[in-house]
């Protein structure tokens, strides 16, 4: 059994989601990395006794994109910070009629059909290559469907998060499409962050907050933009809510974290130890420093 640590909760939040109220002890800091610059500054503070990092995903007012995201920036940045546990936020289509907007998916599975995106933290002067099998944390996952439901909140346990390159929407083809392939819930962002946060050895679990129905809902012409933001606003706040019930038992001390997230590194890494190029391994301090160091 390893010894307990105190984990401190990553918190990203995507659209409506620009900050957390009850924060103490608030300070927004910027947090060079060797990506680049990530999303905005992020914010450190106390959710109770629990030391927390928040990043707007899109940044302060949304500038960003999807497709313009520096996701390997980010999750440096929070991995640089001491983070080791991410809870992501992200607003969503539904792909299914038995997710009608305002219901919160914890999500166990992707498929990604993103193109555009740097989508890993290895490749120039290493290589590795991690298992996605299982791409989020079983036991951050279990403790958000937890909080949802103290709170009351309509949510489904388990479902897949198709991650489409945007910023257009999809087309009524591509919506069929994706609900055949049995897909629940689609947006634009959580992919590479979640195979990046299983690079960087961090537990990840996402929950996705349905907006509206995807283009394939027959009533989906008829919905209108206040509709949508209205739902948007009340899922953010709920959203808050249900991050400040899970964090205190999050952040309590644990032993390592029994899905082995904390360990993806173990056996990723191909490229023999006289062949790495010592600059990737500068690059790869907070990331991948557990096991390049020496």
């Amino acid at each position: 059994m390893s010894a307990a640590f105190t984990p401190v909760i990553g918190i990203v939040g995507g659209s409506g989601l620009y900050d957390i109220p009850g924060l103490t002890d608030k300070v927004w800091r910027q947090v060079p990395t060797p990506w680049g610059q990530p999303s905005d500054a992020l914010l450190f503070g106390r959710l109770g006794d629990v030391a927390c990092v928040f990043l707007p995903r899109h940044g302060r007012g949304h500038p960003l994109s999807p497709s313009h995201l520096n996701y390997r920036a980010n999750i440096d940045a929070l991995k640089r910070s001491g983070v080791t546990d991410v809870i992501s936020l992200s607003a969503v289509g539904s792909l299914r009629a038995d997710l009608p907007p305002g219901h919160f998916v914890i999500v166990d599975q992707f498929i990604d059909r993103s193109f555009a995106r740097e989508k890993s933290f290895f490749g120039e002067g290493i290589v590795a290559h991690v298992s996605m099998a299982h791409p989020v944390c079983a036991r951050l996952g279990t403790a958000l469907d937890a909080a949802a439901r103290r709170l009351g909140l309509p949510v489904r346990s388990g479902g897949t998060y198709l991650v489409m390159e945007g910023p257009q929407f999809s087309t009524r083809a591509e919506s069929e499409l994706y609900r055949q392939w049995g897909a629940s819930v689609i947006g634009m962002t959580n992919m590479p962050e979640a195979k990046l946060a299983r690079e960087a050895e961090l537990c990840y679990a996402t929950v996705a907050m349905v907006t509206d129905f995807d283009c394939w809902h027959p009533e989906h012409d008829h919905v209108t933009v206040e509709a949508v933001v209205k739902v948007l606003l009340d899922n953010a706040e709920h959203a808050r809510a249900l991050v400040a019930d899970a964090i205190p038992a999050l952040g309590a001390p644990r032993p390592a974290c029994p899905c082995g997230c904390n360990r993806a590194l173990d056996n990723a890494i191909i490229t023999a130890t006289h062949m790495r190029d010592p600059a990737a391994v500068a690059r790869l301090d907070a990331v991948a420093g557990r096991v390049l160091a020496g």
